[in-house]
């Protein structure tokens, strides 16, 4: 019987909110292993000359541990 571990890490994209999900997704998996699932508790944009330059998200991400 495994145990889920949660993370919670922040990740930017220059494009769009779902490759900044992507990007902290992948930036996780370099460290853990057996990824579950990712929840986004916040997503924040940054504006620059009435533009937005980038995303970010705050993601929660699951991951099974042990057995």
């Amino acid at each position: 019987m495994g145990v889920i571990k949660v993370i919670e890490v922040i990740a930017s994209s220059n494009k769009s909110f779902d490759e900044a999900t992507r990007n902290a997704v992948k930036e996780a998996a370099k460290s853990v292993k057996n990824i579950k699932s990712v929840y986004i508790k916040e997503m924040k944009a940054k504006v620059e000359n009435n533009d937005i330059v980038s995303y970010a998200v705050n993601a929660k991400i699951s991951f099974m541990v042990g057995d």
